[in-house]
């Protein structure tokens, strides 16, 4: 795993230096970068190099930058809105600037870092609108991948749900909002995996590593939504257990508007 990798460790005069030398707000705190990784950091870092046949420690050095930035951010140790600059992450990785560049470019791709006009790399910041647009996205191509895998693959799909629950409700019943998000997240990506074509799943994956900041924090701030979550969680088992077709649809759509509702909650201004 990334943890293993062959990217250097910083020294903290180094991390000091580099932090003295921000002339911007509000900066991003890099140590993180060097921080170990939680379980919901290693995920997302598989789900970004899921594309790539040799992930973890052969992956180009642009990769392994990429997945421990999109690691930080999911956990909102990088905050949305702030600069992501090239220099820096450069020092406290002790690498240079080139793969760090290529590492802002992967995660312009999966939408987790855009580049604006005289700020240059920020982490994305998406209002009520442009979550309302990915959920609107996301509802729609999740109807696709069930119709497919209910006429095509239903004992699979229940099996992926069979061997995800168990998790599921440890975490609600212990209400620990990371392992409750990080398990979900987990089936989603299994889910994927039994899509006929590439393109649902890649579509699905980019779009939920885009929203799973913000559900988590959304859960995190109204810690009654992650209850009502997993009873759609068990409604929709239920359904596929019962190869009720629109039964499953119908609740499919009901978690994707409570996951919604979720993340525009985490994305409004907070105070």
């Amino acid at each position: 795993m990334l943890a293993r990798t062959p990217l250097p460790t910083a020294a903290p005069a180094v991390i000091l230096g580099a932090m003295a030398r921000k002339k911007t707000s509000n900066p991003p705190d890099l140590n993180h970068l060097l921080m170990p990784q939680t379980p919901i950091m290693v995920a997302v870092e598989q789900a970004v190099l899921r594309r790539h046949a040799g992930a973890g420690a052969t992956a180009p050095v642009a990769d392994q930058i990429a997945v421990r930035l999109a690691g930080v951010i999911t956990m909102d140790m990088i905050h949305a809105g702030q600069r992501l600059l090239e220099k820096d992450i450069s020092e406290v990785l002790r690498v240079s600037r080139a793969p760090v560049r290529e590492a802002l470019r992967i995660l312009e791709r999966e939408r987790l870092v855009e580049f604006q006009a005289r700020r240059g790399a920020c982490v994305t910041a998406p209002d009520a609108k442009d979550i309302a647009d990915i959920y609107e996205v996301r509802i729609a191509l999740f109807q696709i991948l069930f119709r497919q895998l209910m006429a095509q693959r239903p004992q699979e799909l229940e099996a992926v749900f069979d061997r995800h629950m168990p998790q599921l409700e440890q975490a609600t019943q212990q209400g620990s909002v990371d392992d409750h998000a990080l398990a979900g997240f987990l089936m989603n990506m299994d889910m994927f995996k039994l899509a006929e074509g590439r393109l649902i799943a890649d579509l699905l994956a980019s779009i939920s590593l885009r929203v799973l900041r913000f559900v988590r924090l959304g859960l995190a701030a109204d810690p009654p939504r992650m209850a009502r979550a997993m009873e759609t969680w068990r409604a929709l088992h239920r359904a596929i257990t019962r190869r009720d077709v629109d039964e499953v649809l119908s609740t499919a759509v009901r978690r994707m508007e409570l996951s919604r509702d979720a993340a525009a909650h985490a994305a409004l201004p907070q105070g």
